[in-house]
């Protein structure tokens, strides 16, 4: 594991800092429009997704939500219910199925022991409140806490994944391991706190990071952020520029 920066970010806001994130963000929006985040038909369905979703791709995930759906298992007090075969079985395509599946039966007990299954109570909580306690329940981690608290919860809190780190590094702006509470604190300083901005800018980089800035062969020649992006710059033939 590559080590931490630990002097980042800095201390002083930075007004360039602002400017270019919404320059980014213009310049996404502008590329692929709404992406219409997070689908589904219920805020139990959000968050079961977000605990799901976690190390494999928004397709394998719609596929165990469909399967938990089938069988009737789309809701906590199911989950909390059923057979953790059963259970296990619906999620084989998350990979790390059997894990998941015990996240989901920590999530549901929780919801149960101090809410009685009302979601919406646990979710009416201030975003420090809520946040901090998604991640004292098992298998929640900051990312899938950040996803609840902004997709379900409609409160602000910016989402750090992969696909943010790598392509923020790659544009010259953040260090390669900044750590999860670090960035995610300096997109919240440079940017307004709105809920609507932060799920529109979390869904566009996830966009970009899927289709465009891959991990290996990113398709640099195009990326609507090649002008901006030290990585393009270096590494895409000056012929192959827009």
């Amino acid at each position: 594991m590559k080590k931490q920066t630990s002097n980042w970010p800095p201390s002083r806001l930075s007004q360039k800092t602002k400017t270019r994130l919404m320059e980014i963000y213009d310049r996404l929006y502008r590329h692929f429009g709404d992406r219409k985040w997070w689908p589904a038909k219920t805020r139990e369905e959000i968050v079961i997704g977000a605990i799901l979703v976690q190390n494999v791709s928004w397709a394998n995930t719609t596929k165990a939500i469909q399967a938990l759906e089938d069988r009737g298992l789309l809701s906590f007090r199911a989950l909390d219910a059923a057979d953790t075969a059963l259970l296990e079985d619906c999620l084989i395509p998350t990979r790390f199925y059997r894990m998941k599946a015990q996240k989901l039966k920590a999530f549901s007990g929780h919801l149960k022991n101090r809410y009685g299954f009302d979601l919406d109570a646990m979710l009416e909580q201030p975003e420090d409140t809520l946040r901090s306690e998604l991640l004292s329940i098992h298998g929640i981690g900051p990312e899938t806490a950040d996803d609840i608290v902004l997709y379900a919860a409609a409160k602000p809190s910016f989402v750090i994944d992969a696909y943010t780190r790598r392509i923020f590094h790659r544009l010259g702006m953040t260090p390669e391991n900044p750590g999860y509470e670090a960035m995610r604190s300096w997109f919240m300083q440079h940017l307004p706190r709105d809920v609507s901005l932060y799920n529109q800018y979390h869904a566009l980089i996830d966009a970009l990071g899927n289709r465009v800035c891959r991990q290996s062969r990113p398709d640099c020649a195009n990326c609507p952020l090649l002008e901006l992006c030290l990585h393009g710059n270096r590494h895409l033939p000056e012929s192959r520029r827009p």
